[in-house]
């Protein structure tokens, strides 16, 4: 996929699923109730269960939506979730050889930062885009929108702390999309098998963004 056919999902989608799944049963289920709630782009965590094999099930169940990954560290995982169907990665770091690997091979690459610095270096190294990641604990939306003025060029996806409350206020500070996991798939609703419930909540968000 292109940077910019994904950049332009990103654009109408405005939101990510995160799914870190114990189990790859469990995966299964809160990934088909995202979708069933209207979500496109779902991210499986590589620290899920077999991870892999949930992308290339997933892949053939969701062919409407666009599966990626994240919770990639290294260069192995990253060859692993290519050769599994990942069709975008996340980072929590900026790794230069990963971004060049994942750009040599046209599949956009999301690797986390937090400053400036580090933001304009995966930039360069030919990220995507970028995830700034934990944006809650430097001041979430504000953070967001003090960015834009030096670095309004770089699309940016906060994640870490984002909430369907916050998840608008993101948007409209300037973030190209944000990412949630335990805010969709609270644990008590996975524990329970609520599928409806996380489905209702994806709904909700998608609706607010939209």
């Amino acid at each position: 996929m292109s940077t910019q056919d994904w950049l332009s999902q990103l654009h109408k989608q405005r939101a990510i699923a995160v799914i870190r799944a114990p189990k790859l049963e469990l995966g299964l289920k809160m990934a088909l109730a995202v979708a069933s709630g209207g979500m496109r782009l779902i991210e499986i965590t590589w620290n899920s269960d077999r991870p892999g094999e949930l992308i290339t099930q997933l892949r053939d169940k969701l062919p409407d939506c666009t599966i990626g990954t994240g919770t990639l560290f290294n260069l192995q995982q990253l060859e692993d979730a290519i050769a599994s169907g990942a069709e975008f990665l996340f980072t929590p770091h900026v790794d230069s050889a990963m971004i060049q690997a994942a750009f040599i091979k046209n599949i956009p690459i999301i690797p986390g930062a937090l400053t400036p610095t580090e933001i304009v270096s995966a930039w360069s190294y030919g990220a995507s885009c970028v995830k700034v990641f934990p944006v809650q604990a430097v001041g979430g939306a504000n953070y967001i929108q003090s960015l834009q003025g030096p670095l309004g060029h770089i699309p940016l996806i906060p994640t870490g702390g984002v909430t369907l409350e916050n998840a608008k206020e993101l948007i409209q500070a300037g973030a190209i999309a944000v990412g949630l996991s335990g805010e969709l798939c609270p644990p008590q609703l996975v524990k329970e098998e609520n599928w409806q419930a996380i489905a209702q909540l994806a709904r909700g968000l998608m609706q607010k963004l939209a």
